[in-house]
């Protein structure tokens, strides 16, 4: 009877240590699974110089018959790029074994992204921009009719730079400076330019050039000088000009009331008088506003002819 009960309790000693067997295999298992698993996604990891992965595991024992391993890191958050600092990107790591996905190029990063709407165009001449001057003149009253005649002339560039601005003598004697819009002064005419010479310089600057004005033709008359039609542009009465400022139908309209209209900016304040140099630039910075499409239509208009 003794003996049946020992043979009893090796058995049940044998039942109990039967499964701690099984789970020391099955760790066993596990370990060189782990083991294999860490070494290959580290050497892809490696190869790809993407990342490195650090495996981590902890093992929970319940009641002698699990163990648990947590999964790996489920996201990266991605350095964001210069040009996209607001941006920032996930991507989550992929699965022992493969690759990494590339992430996407974002378009706004490619070097032909648009710039800013609030970036102006810079407005370049439809020919050679040295063949364009912008032209005007300051007139004063001579004789007991005050006459008007010439008693300064600006003249600058395409880019607005002066390339002529002189103080010119009348043949009469001066009657009436008209300083309220001239500007012109009397100390302003002493030792000025005799209006012969004058005239030969300016003419030499103007000759052969396409001529910018404003109501031009009241410069030229003062000038005693006819310029071509075809190189002369009058910003006082061109419809796309007025169009821009709101002001209906194709009237004379003042420099002043486009300025400001166009541009927003105010010229001719003052009890000073008027800049030649002034009105000068402004005319020129008019025309460039209209230019495309104003010569396109003289262009049109002369191949009609």
């Amino acid at each position: 009877m003794s003996d049946f009960w020992i043979n009893l309790s090796l058995d049940e000693t044998a039942q109990k240590k039967a499964p701690v067997g099984k789970l020391n295999r099955k760790k066993e298992w596990l370990h060189r699974n782990r083991h294999h698993c860490g070494a290959k996604g580290y050497k892809e990891g490696k190869h790809n110089n993407q990342y490195r992965e650090d495996f981590r595991q902890s093992q929970t024992l319940q009641n002698g018959a699990s163990i648990e391993c947590p999964p790996p890191s489920t996201s990266t958050q991605n350095k964001s790029l210069p040009c996209l600092a607001s941006a920032s990107h996930s991507s989550s790591m992929p699965p022992f074994g493969e690759k990494p996905k590339e992430p996407l190029k974002s378009a706004a990063s490619s070097p032909g992204s648009s710039v800013s709407s609030t970036c102006k165009p810079i407005t370049m001449s439809s020919g050679n921009p040295s063949k364009y001057v912008a032209i005007d003149c300051e007139m004063v009253g001579t004789g007991p009719k005050r006459l008007s005649e010439l008693a300064r002339c600006s003249i600058v560039s395409y880019e607005g730079d002066v390339i002529y601005d002189q103080f010119i003598q009348p043949s009469a004697q001066v009657t009436d400076y008209r300083t309220r819009w001239s500007g012109i002064r009397r100390r302003d005419l002493v030792n000025a330019m005799p209006f012969a010479q004058a005239r030969m310089e300016i003419l030499s600057l103007i000759k052969g050039k396409v001529v910018v004005g404003h109501a031009i033709h009241n410069d030229f008359k003062v000038i005693g000088y006819c310029h071509p039609p075809e190189l002369t542009r009058d910003t006082s009465r061109i419809p796309l000009l007025n169009q821009m400022a709101g002001i209906e139908g194709n009237k004379c309209t003042s420099l002043k009331t486009l300025t400001k209209a166009i541009f927003n900016r105010d010229i001719q304040t003052g009890n000073k008088g008027h800049s030649s140099v002034e009105d000068a630039r402004a005319t020129m910075e008019l025309y460039k506003v209209v230019e495309h499409e104003w010569e396109t239509e003289l262009t049109a208009n002369s191949m009609a002819r």
